[in-house]
């Protein structure tokens, strides 16, 4: 059902661009498809993790269309980076996810930082959302520059359907709307679907312990307490691709999305019962909780 939705709806967001012509309104269109872009994304994350199909081939398809015909994305490339960071969340030294290549994490990497993160660190917290709009075009160049190392898997395969998807996506925009209004599509759209895929895993871990290799911690307390789930009804669920329920999307991350909310309180009840931290919070106040935690990281610098 999520991907036949995903996929009329996308149709149907390039179709309306299409009707609607030389436009203000197409700055409307380009909200509307930063969201789209952004449930394409997490349906190939879903895909990733071999929650729809039973089988490798299935997933690998659905999720090259989805990932890299579909939204640009190298789905491959994120699909490995994104297993590393399942196997050791908020580990400095194993998370790509908590690398200090603009953002630093913990007071050990300001020590560190030189360049662009030290320059940053000091107020991060301030910058935080504004970096995001450009999260969308860090993906993008990220999946090519992984696509150009010779020991790339399926390498040619995933190039060919990125550069079809470029391809048609700047062909459509520009031959649809004249080259200041191109532009500023562009801008918007890319945008938004940066901070909107920022915003749903900004609450996820941000803020929470960040390990080191001096942390000895088995398998349920690295995943629970490096992680945060967001409380909400059907609407934050869907918002968040229901990566809202990550506690439990790290313990069993190959469950079905669905069945994760019939997990947690499942999953609540045994913490509790061993004494283990599990921590649930609104979404407004996970923001809170990960942009205190970046001022606080760049006190020194202040």
């Amino acid at each position: 059902m999520r991907l036949s939705i995903a996929v009329v709806v996308y149709a149907g967001g390039w179709t309306l661009f299409v009707w609607l012509g030389d436009s203000w309104l197409q700055l409307l269109v380009a909200v509307v498809m930063a969201v789209i872009f952004a449930q394409f994304g997490f349906v190939a994350h879903d895909l990733g993790h071999r929650q729809v199909f039973r089988t490798r081939r299935p997933s690998d398809i659905a999720g090259l269309l989805m990932g890299n015909l579909g939204i640009g994305l190298g789905w491959g490339w994120w699909t490995t980076k994104h297993n590393r960071h399942h196997a050791n969340p908020n580990h400095e030294d194993h998370d790509p996810d908590v690398s200090p290549a603009v953002i630093v994490w913990s007071e050990d990497q300001v020590a560190r930082s030189t360049g662009i993160p030290r320059f940053f660190a000091k107020y991060q917290a301030y910058w935080f959302f504004p970096l995001l709009t450009l999260e969308g075009w860090h993906l993008h160049v990220a999946s090519f520059k992984s696509l150009l190392q010779p020991s790339a898997k399926r390498r040619w395969l995933e190039l060919t359907l990125m550069i079809t998807h470029f391809a048609a996506y700047f062909g459509v925009v520009f031959a649809v709307l004249p080259f200041g209004k191109a532009l500023l599509f562009l801008i918007v759209h890319q945008g938004l679907f940066g901070v909107y895929l920022g915003c749903t895993f900004a609450p996820n871990h941000k803020g929470m312990p960040v390990l080191t290799k001096d942390d000895k911690l088995d398998y349920l307390r690295k995943q629970v307490l490096t992680s945060r789930n967001v409380r909400g009804g059907w609407f934050t669920d869907v918002a968040l691709g229901q990566l809202n329920y990550q506690i439990e999307h790290h313990l069993f991350p190959n469950m079905p999305a669905p069945n994760l909310r019939k997990a947690q309180p499942i999953v609540e009840r045994y913490c509790q019962e061993i004494g283990v931290d599990y921590l649930q919070t609104g979404l407004i106040e996970s923001y809170g909780q990960a942009l205190r935690h970046l001022h606080q990281v760049g006190a020194a610098l202040r």
